[in-house]
This record gives structure tokens, sequence and C-alpha cells, in this order.
């Protein structure tokens, strides 16, 4: 894909409304959901159809919300681009204060009136460290720590999910990607 090259890294993190542990992930994407559907995708996330909304921090100047949202639709090319085919709805684009935390296996999201997400990772044999998935073809990373949801909350997108149960699937990884 052409166009300018760029590079990002950050830490990512996700929790999905299917139980712990998530079937998708080791299944390369093939495996039905735990709960038979997720709040994003209809069925089998290979299966395609998947809602996806984009939000970035109010903070991120014009430019950098327009780069944002290449590089998250995966149009700018690099690992998400990867992603594009299985998109069947794109829910649009919105700017909110996006606050981050991260304290050793915990990491929470919050954006004000949409959005609140929080994992714990799950301790491994070193209990200071989480357990691992190894070589996955996520196209976040190919190392993914194993965690379970603390509760989520999303309301956006038309996508309207709540997990209080604490019993959710996640996972999370530092990231570093860049253009092809």
């Amino acid at each position: 894909m052409s166009g300018p090259s760029w590079q990002i890294s950050g830490s990512y993190f996700e929790a999905c409304s299917c139980d712990y542990l998530c079937p998708c992930v080791p299944t390369s994407l093939t495996a039905r959901p735990t709960k038979g559907s997720c709040d994003h995708t209809p069925g089998v996330m290979a299966d395609g159809n998947w809602t996806v909304g984009i939000i970035t921090d109010d903070r991120a100047t014009p430019d950098q919300r327009e780069a944002l949202v290449k590089i998250a639709g995966g149009q700018a090319g690099g690992p998400l681009a990867q992603l594009i085919p299985l998109i069947g709805t794109f829910a649009g684009v919105e700017v909110h204060p996006i606050r981050f935390e991260q304290s050793g296996m915990r990491r929470s999201v919050s954006v004000p009136g949409g959005l609140e997400m929080a994992i714990e990772g799950v301790p491994g044999g070193d209990q200071s460290q989480p357990m691992s998935l190894d070589n996955v073809g996520h196209p976040a990373a190919t190392r993914l720590a194993l965690a379970k949801g603390r509760g989520a909350r999303l309301h956006a997108f038309g996508i309207d999910w709540e997990d209080a149960g604490g019993k959710n699937n996640g996972h999370y990884a530092p990231f570093s990607w860049k253009s092809d």
C-alpha cells in the first residue's frame, strides 16, 4: 500500500464477551464465541460482518486523528490492514478524552459516557508475570498475556454491552506497528 511511512507503538489490551479463555486466538478466529456471538461480530469472527468504531483521544491534533483513523482502520497498511475484509459496518469515529491506566498486570481505559473497561493478567508460574500465548496470529502482537475482565461497559457505535461478572476473557501486549 503506498502512502507515507509511519510507526506507532504502545500498549494494547482488550476484553471480549467470551468466557475465559476465548477460543478465537488459538483457532485463528475460526471457533464460535463461547456465548454464540460477540458484541461486535454476529458469530465466528473469521466469517466477518464485524461492526467497528474508532475513538480517538481529544488531545490529538486533527492530523494525528486522521493518521490514527487510517492506521486503526487498516487503510494505511500495517498489521490492521488484514482485518479490512472482515469489517461489515464501519460505525464511525468519535473524539473523546481517553484515560488509560497500567499498573503491574492491570489495565484499564475510560472514555466518559461510552466505555469503561478493566482487565487483570492471570498469574503464571512466576506469580508476578502473566501466563501468555506465544506465536499467535493476532495483529497486535505474536505474544499475548492472558487476562480476565474485571468489568466492562460499552455504549457506543450502536453497541451496548456490560460485563460485571469479572469472568470474561481479556489479553494484553506491547505493540509496535509500522507501515508495510
